[in-house]
């Protein structure tokens, strides 16, 4: 079994100052085999900002796939935005932006969705696909296979299907193929977790799709702050969710939900909350 820590929009330059270090003792007290960190590390993708998320990514446990979000491209400095659009990012997280990790139990793979051209929207184009199908290809077939990006490949029912990353039904009948098992992203700073098929019908082919909320944004929208535990076995992964309790000040479990794999279809099996 393989523990994942997901976070997301962290938004620094605008985070809640007492949320991190219970943040980080918490995090830490899971002892996670990955932390993922799916974009949105800064408000508005200046320096200091991407310094402030640096040094503190830098006390999280390693390893750590991180990808970046489109509040990581400039949005005011339009030379930066349209010439160098992740020039910071590169500079102070990282300039790998297909960030993987593998062991013999799971491959965890980033994928960048932010774009230049649009303000908030994601998009994938063929090339990447391409060369995530190519990379999978290469593993065993019992390693469970995970993709992170910062756009949501699908969504819960009451948002709009414009939230969804551009060319995401290209994206997923790709998944299906190499057999990916998890989709972790953010972006709407929401919970929530559900199988793929709700969405696409590809014949016999469902992943898990988990969203995280904003672990230290102060654009909660209407939700505490929160992260997912994810304990990943080739056939079963259980999604906890941390959730920030103002009684507490601290982040504590609010819920749990258990997925199983029937063939190459992931289904729940069983959903609690924590006063259940």
């Amino acid at each position: 079994m393989r523990t994942l820590v997901h976070l997301s929009d962290l938004h620094f330059g605008r985070v809640d100052e007492q949320l991190l270090a219970p943040l980080r003792a918490t995090v830490h007290g899971l002892q996670p085999d990955v932390v993922v960190v799916s974009g949105d590390l800064t408000q508005r993708a200046r320096s200091g900002q991407f310094a402030e998320a640096s040094s503190y990514l830098s006390t999280l446990p390693q390893p750590q796939i991180i990808v970046p979000g489109n509040h990581d491209i400039p949005l005011y400095n339009v030379l930066a935005r349209f010439l160098t659009p992740l020039t910071n990012y590169q500079h102070y997280i990282s300039d790998d932006l297909t960030p993987e990790y593998i062991d013999n139990e799971i491959a965890v793979l980033g994928l960048n969705t932010a774009r230049s051209l649009t303000f908030k929207d994601g998009r994938v184009n063929r090339e990447q696909i391409a060369a995530l199908h190519e990379r999978f290809d290469q593993l065993p077939r019992h390693i469970t296979r995970v993709v992170v990006t910062h756009h949501p490949f699908d969504l819960p029912e009451h948002f709009d299907e414009d939230d969804l990353v551009d060319r995401a039904g290209m994206a997923m009948e790709a998944f299906a193929q190499c057999g990916v098992d998890l989709l972790l992203a953010g972006h709407m700073h929401t919970s929530h977790t559900h199988s793929s098929d709700d969405r696409y019908k590809l014949g016999g082919y469902a992943a898990l799709v988990v969203q995280a909320g904003t672990a230290t944004s102060t654009r909660g929208r209407g939700e505490s702050n929160s992260f997912n535990v994810l304990r990943v076995e080739s056939s079963r992964i259980e999604v906890e969710r941390y959730s920030w309790d103002e009684s507490f000040m601290n982040f504590r479990p609010a819920g749990l939900e258990d997925f199983q794999r029937i063939g190459d279809v992931w289904r729940s099996v069983l959903t609690k909350e924590a006063n259940a």
